[in-house]
């Protein structure tokens, strides 16, 4: 119902590029500088510098970016309360999530969302930890899912499910009859490991320093950008990798990879992260409310730990 010429505008102002903007809407960047050329025909002034393949908001684009940003949340508000009125849960949601949480839990849990919100649309932006936190700071997303701690005191984190990582090798491998190792013996072998900025990397990384290691004393053979890529490097025996538990149905029901848990055990908190000044559409708490009690059922079904929201001291050294 909003202006579409200022919801584009915004985008823009807020990503400061018209390409990214146009992916961010999955629209064309003719389209996009076409939405932006009316709203400056309106004003009858430039809202944007161009130079150098560069752009910056003029005075005039300023005043608007700030009106636009309180106008387009009354939109939200004001389409909210209606819906509240009539019962109706309905709308767009962009989410975000980190890789392992959008190829292993989100379909599912989308999908039986879905199910039960029929008129409530989703669109889904898949990065690593830190660009998903990005997102939710810049206001790109109504709400982020992460793998890893958020050390933001702006934002809204709380913890949905706790995830354990275990060591990972092929059937023949030397380790493969182990029931649970140190990271001090892992370090010996060859190691695959994520892309740095991932937040399964993060976790490891302070496990490791934590053990009274660093990764310069691991034998790093690969880095890789998924989950995917990294246990079929396994699976070819290239090296050892740390992932999580739930990324393994498939290969241990297989019996294409061994899991071995690590000593202490190695486990990290998967939350959902949003402004905490942002208006909350009513379709984000059903999602909300919705994946909570998913998670639980799944987290009994599969064996995994069952956070007690309502302990934040529990998990309190994440976020600080």
């Amino acid at each position: 119902m909003a202006d579409r010429r200022l919801q584009v505008f915004h985008t823009v102002a807020k990503v400061m590029s018209f390409t990214k903007a146009a992916e961010t809407l999955h629209m064309t960047q003719p389209a996009v500088t076409f939405q932006v050329k009316q709203l400056e025909d309106f004003f009858n002034t430039r809202l944007f510098d161009r130079t150098h393949n560069k752009i910056t908001l003029t005075e005039a684009g300023r005043v608007v970016y700030d009106f636009s940003d309180h106008i387009l949340e009354l939109y939200e508000k004001m389409n909210s309360e209606v819906r509240d009125l009539t019962g109706e849960v309905s709308g767009s949601l962009v989410i975000g999530a980190s890789t392992t949480i959008a190829e292993y839990m989100l379909p599912c849990l989308l999908g039986a969302f879905k199910k039960q919100y029929p008129d409530v649309n989703i669109r889904l932006q898949v990065g690593n930890t830190d660009a998903i936190v990005s997102m939710v700071e810049n206001n790109m997303i109504d709400l982020g899912l992460v793998e890893a701690p958020v050390n933001n005191k702006n934002l809204e984190v709380e913890v949905c499910r706790i995830d354990e990582m275990q060591l990972i090798c092929c059937p023949d491998h030397p380790l493969a009859k182990r029931d649970e190792i140190s990271i001090e013996e892992a370090c010996k072998y060859p190691f695959v490991v994520r892309e740095e900025g991932s937040g399964s990397r993060s976790v490891i990384d302070t496990y490791i320093r934590e053990q009274g290691l660093s990764l310069s004393d691991f034998n790093i053979v690969m880095e890789l950008g998924a989950p995917e890529s990294v246990k079929m490097a396994a699976e070819a025996d290239v090296g050892l990798a740390i992932v999580s538990r739930s990324t393994l149905m498939k290969e241990l029901k297989l019996g294409t990879l061994k899991a071995i848990p690590l000593n202490p055990p190695l486990r990290r908190p998967f939350s959902h992260v949003r402004q905490k000044q942002k208006f909350r559409h009513r379709a984000v708490g059903e999602l909300l409310d919705f994946a909570v009690t998913y998670c639980k059922e799944k987290a009994v079904e599969f064996g995994f730990e069952v956070p007690d929201l309502d302990d934040k001291k529990r998990y309190s050294s994440h976020y600080n």
